[in-house]
């Protein structure tokens, strides 16, 4: 107790410090600084700035800052001061009524101001040490003026500091930094020639995509000589790739596609049957295909292309026969699912053209978990009730249920993950596993990697999701591996 009582004065005295010099006005940005902060006000408008980025470090830096800010905030103000009980200071920020009239004054320790800015600071340090050099001084201007202002003791902001960036160190159980290497590829199956300029490039570009319009600027600049054709609303997508491998083909040349996921992978079997290198510039609004592959802007792609780099990686290949269609196979670059997930992309896009996109995927997310049934299938001859059966296209890391990005893409193999249905409780264990960081260990989890798989009976299962892209679904369903097929024009 008296060590406690010495930190105590000695928090004080720092306090009065402080408050002498803010009597004599020597640092007037202070407090505007920390009023800007109110309610997590700079922090989300920091946010939405990376989030709106083009730059894929920047968005993810956005949502594990906005992530980490509400575990913060919700500690600091929810939790630890209703156990702390220490007051605010006395000051002549605090109305002399109240003082008088000994009303009760807002709990002081920790700052909630100060957890929130550590919190976001080092989330965004995390993900992006550039950022973090920004941020990092910022989160210090605003815990600073929480003790300038008088709002805090010194002692509530360093504990404040601590929980914040304690909430954001923690996310990294959860969700794990991305490794910085590219995915490996193999050496190309077909050849891919140098075309300086872009001279027999022919490229499609989706203008429907998420980031089409910055991309497709960037990529004619790049490449001025490239052949670039755009496809509106009402195009067909397919159709245009057809007409553009062919004639790539007659020039000895290349087929390019400029958009996201599903403009990829609808152009990757088109460049496949016709002996095409594919050349892809990142348009859509996650990519995740291409910066797997270290594309993380057109401006790669173009170098690639200019060099003649490149090399080849595994498609994912499934074959479905619903009654009496006889269609051929069809293939997916990321990942193929059945159960919650085409549900909830279905209840999404049902939503997002009245309330956008991500409010729309919140509404469907809660329609599905409290609508949705588990999907009942034999997959590889045993019988399964499954929320939910996840398989992509090479070994995702991290393990556990929040598959992330892939180090190899020529692995030959199928990275299966499920969520079994029939224990009770299924749904709330798997929360409950993931909150605690305990998936692995989890009944209603598991996971292995194949080289193919075989799922039968989905009578009732009406959709399948390939890269995204909601499908029918077949009755019976055969996935495998089309090893190194796809060739790529890759940055060095």
């Amino acid at each position: 107790m008296g060590r406690l009582h010495d930190l105590q004065k000695l928090d004080a005295r720092l306090f009065d410090r402080v408050a002498s010099a803010r009597l004599r006005g020597a640092h007037p940005v202070l407090p505007r600084l920390g009023r800007a902060a109110d309610h997590g006000a700079l922090w989300m408008a920091a946010a939405a700035g990376l989030g709106l980025s083009r730059n894929r470090a920047a968005r993810r830096a956005a949502l594990r800052g906005v992530g980490s800010l509400a575990l913060a905030s919700t500690a600091a103000n929810v939790f630890a001061k209703q156990v702390s009980g220490r007051s605010r200071p006395l000051t002549d920020v605090v109305p002399l009524a109240r003082r008088l009239l000994r009303a009760p004054i807002t709990t002081s320790f920790p700052s909630g101001h100060s957890a929130s800015a550590a919190a976001f600071a080092t989330a965004v340090t995390l993900e992006s040490p550039w950022l973090g050099v920004v941020a990092v001084p910022l989160a210090a201007g605003v815990a600073s003026s929480r003790v300038y202002t008088g709002a805090h003791y010194p002692g509530d902001v360093l504990a404040g500091v601590a929980l914040g960036t304690g909430m954001a160190l923690a996310t990294l159980r959860w969700w794990p930094l991305r490794a910085g290497d590219a995915a490996k590829a193999s050496p190309p199956r077909v050849r891919l020639p140098a075309l300086p300029g872009g001279a027999g490039l022919v490229v499609v570009a989706n203008q429907s995509s998420g980031t089409a319009g910055q991309a497709l600027a960037l990529l004619r600049e790049a490449l001025p000589q490239a052949q670039v054709r755009v496809c509106g609303p009402d195009q067909d997508l397919t159709a245009l790739l057809v007409r553009a491998a062919d004639e790539a083909a007659r020039q000895g040349g290349a087929l390019g596609v400029l958009g996201g996921d599903g403009s990829v992978n609808a152009a990757a079997p088109i460049a496949l049957e016709h002996r095409l290198p594919l050349a892809v510039f990142p348009g859509g609004t996650l990519n995740h295909f291409a910066a797997d592959l270290g594309i993380l802007s057109p401006q790669h792609t173009a170098a690639a292309v200019e060099a003649g780099h490149g090399g080849s990686v595994d498609l994912g290949r499934v074959a479905d026969r619903p009654a009496g269609a006889g269609a051929g196979p069809g293939y997916f670059l990321n990942t193929f699912s059945v159960g919650v997930y085409p549900e909830l992309v279905a209840a999404r896009r049902s939503l997002e053209r009245r309330i956008g996109k991500w409010p729309a995927l919140a509404v469907g997310l809660l329609r599905v978990l409290a609508e949705g049934r588990p999907t009942e299938a034999v997959v590889d001859g045993d019988r399964r009730s499954l929320w939910l059966l996840f398989v992509g296209n090479g070994r995702y890391d991290p393990p556990g249920f929040a598959p992330a990005y892939r180090r190899s893409l020529d692995d030959g193999l199928l990275d299966v993950r499920s969520v079994d249905g029939s224990h009770p409780y299924a749904r709330t264990r798997l929360v409950a596993a993931f909150l605690t960081g305990t998936l692995a260990r989890s009944r209603v989890y598991q996971a292995s990697a194949v080289h193919r798989l075989r799922i039968d009976g989905l009578h009732r299962t009406e959709h399948q999701s390939r890269d995204g892209e909601i499908v029918p679904a077949g009755e019976s369903v055969l996935l495998d591996k089309a090893g190194r097929a796809l060739t790529l024009y890759l940055p060095a």
